[in-house]
């Protein structure tokens, strides 16, 4: 999979090339091939990064789920703006992208939350996300009474939970050479459906 990224064989689509890689990604036993950075902006405009999980790719766009209340779904209701980034060791690949995001319906994001492991859904309950804890124990006693209250039920989606769709500007892909002399293909968007093919500078 490793070798030449060009301009002739690359989709016309960004998502659709993305798509691609990340198929090459799972196949090649790649670990979290879906883990990414998030960058959002902070406060005073500092910037500010973590890891998260791509959940779906759909409607132009890449979708993670997060609480609302944490300190990234606080920066993107704040200022939409957002970068992504996914290296692929493995494969030398890398993908960045930048763009703006917009919150999921809800009705899109229940039936994600639904499909959670049942551990998963009770940790949304347990944690308030991104605020200062005491102790580990105080998060596993929290995590024990939701537990017992919906015993035998159905776990509701907090009104704090939900997803984004991150719609990319610009998407980058890398492909690692000899030499230092590496691939480096960008989409950038014109208009609203065209996009253009830039080769870059490794």
């Amino acid at each position: 999979m490793r070798g030449e990224l060009g301009e002739a064989n690359v989709d016309p689509d960004p998502l659709t090339q993305f798509r691609r890689w990340l198929s090459e990604a799972v196949a090649a036993g790649v670990d979290e091939p879906n883990a990414m950075t998030l960058a959002t902006v902070g406060e005073n405009g500092a910037p500010a990064a973590r890891i998260v999980l791509l959940k779906g790719i759909e409607e132009g766009g890449l979708s993670f789920f997060t609480n609302y209340e944490s300190d990234k779904g606080r920066q993107l209701e704040r200022d939409p703006r957002a970068a992504l980034v996914f290296y692929w060791k493995e494969l030398e690949r890398e993908i960045r992208a930048e763009g703006r995001v917009m919150k999921l319906p809800r009705g899109e994001s229940e039936v994600y939350f639904r499909s959670r492991p049942l551990t998963s859904r009770l940790g949304a309950l347990a944690s308030d996300q991104s605020r200062v804890l005491a102790s580990r124990a105080e998060l596993e006693r929290r995590y024990h009474e939701w537990e017992k209250k919906y015993e035998g039920r159905e776990i509701p989606m907090p009104a704090y939970w939900g997803g984004f769709r991150f719609f990319p500007l610009s998407i980058e892909f890398w492909q690692g050479r000899p030499g230092r002399l590496h691939d480096r293909l960008r989409y950038r968007r014109e208009g609203e459906e065209d996009w253009r093919i830039e080769r870059l500078y490794p």
